[in-house]
C-alpha cells in the first residue's frame, strides 16, 4: 500500500537569477532539468513563511481580524498571522507575538493545527497555523499599529459559523480556512489534545528553540 505523505526533492538548477527584491521577498527565476533533459524556465516568489492562529475562546469562538488586502481587492476575515521576520526565529515565538500585537491577547495552551505550502507553484513560502487556547487580554498599552493593520476590526465568532462560510465561499482566507477545518477536523477526530506539541520539528522552516 503506498504511503501518501509529501517528501523532498530537487531536481537539477542549471542557472538562477533574481530579477526582482522587495521589502519581504523576492522573485527568482531558475533553469530547471526537466524528467526528459530539458531546461525549464520557473519563476517564483521566494518568502520568508508565515504563522497563523487559531485562538479559540471558552465560549468555542474563534478571534478573527478583518483587512483591506489590496493584491485581491478586498477586505477579509483573517485570523492573526504575520511572517517569520527572522531567519530561523522559533515559529510558537513569532505566532505568540502575532496574536499579542493584532489581537491583545495572550494563550496558555498552543498547539500545531497544520503545515501548509499555501501556493507551491508560484511560491516557495512555507506556514505554520496553531491552534491557541486559555486565552486572555493582555494588560498595558496596546502595540501601535500601522498601514493596513490600522483599519483592523476584530471579532469572536462561533467555530460553526465560520464553517458554513467557509463553504458558502463567503470566507477565503486561506489560514483561516485551513485553520478551521482543520480545528473541527481534530475535534471530530483524536481530541486538540492529541494536535502536536507547538514546537513539533518544521522540515520547511527550521528553527532554534
Amino acid at each position: 500500500m503506498t504511503t501518501i505523505r509529501d517528501t523532498p526533492e530537487e531536481w537539477e538548477i542549471r542557472a538562477t537569477e533574481t530579477p526582482f527584491v522587495g521589502n519581504k521577498t523576492s522573485v527568482r527565476t531558475d533553469e530547471v532539468v526537466m524528467p526528459d533533459g530539458s531546461a525549464v524556465g520557473r519563476d517564483y516568489q521566494v518568502h520568508p513563511g508565515s504563522v497563523g492562529v487559531v485562538a479559540l475562546d471558552d465560549e468555542g469562538r474563534v478571534l478573527l481580524i478583518r483587512q483591506y488586502r489590496h493584491p485581491v481587492r478586498r477586505r477579509l476575515w483573517e485570523i492573526p498571522a504575520g511572517l517569520l521576520d527572522v531567519p530561523g526565529e522559533n515559529p510558537l515565538h513569532a505566532a505568540q507575538r502575532e496574536l499579542y500585537e493584532e489581537a491583545h491577547v495572550k494563550a496558555e495552551d498552543w498547539r500545531v493545527l497544520a503545515d501548509v505550502y499555501p501556493t507551491a507553484g508560484g511560491c516557495d513560502e512555507a506556514v505554520r497555523i496553531f491552534l491557541a487556547r486559555n486565552l486572555s487580554e493582555v494588560e498595558g498599552e496596546r502595540f501601535e499599529v500601522e498601514d493596513e493593520e490600522a483599519d483592523m476590526e476584530h471579532a469572536r465568532v462561533p467555530v460553526d459559523e465560520l464553517v458554513r462560510g467557509v463553504l458558502a465561499g463567503e470566507l477565503q482566507s486561506n489560514c483561516l480556512v485551513v485553520g478551521v477545518l482543520s480545528l473541527v477536523a481534530a475535534q471530530k477526530g483524536d481530541g486538540l489534545d492529541s494536535l502536536r506539541p507547538a514546537e513539533a520539528p518544521w522540515a520547511a522552516r527550521p528553527f532554534e528553540d
